[in-house]
């Protein structure tokens, strides 16, 4: 939930190992409302956008060597530990 801190952390681990990064599974799982048919989630598109950012400034001007970035599900995923889809994660 903290852009900054995920760019502060990327930066420890690339300074301690000097390796090249993949993040995995950057993402937030959240219970939904539906609202006129709708589910209104502008702010995981803000979570994502500022994630990204934060991303991009740290292989840009911090010189973190990353090959990829995954999200944490591009699809809505049922729960491991309920068998339940009470939580959203994916984009779609």
């Amino acid at each position: 939930m903290d852009p900054v801190g995920f760019r502060i952390v990327i930066n420890k681990f690339y300074d301690r190992y000097q390796i090249p990064l993949f993040v995995v599974e950057n993402g937030l799982g959240a219970r939904n409302k539906v609202e006129n048919g709708k589910i209104l989630d502008d702010y995981r598109i803000d979570f994502f956008k500022k994630h990204l950012k934060q991303l991009v400034c740290s292989v840009e001007e911090d010189g973190v060597d990353l090959m990829g970035y995954t999200s944490w599900s591009g699809l809505d995923i049922v729960s491991a530990t309920g068998a339940e889809i009470t939580k959203r994660y994916g984009f779609i």
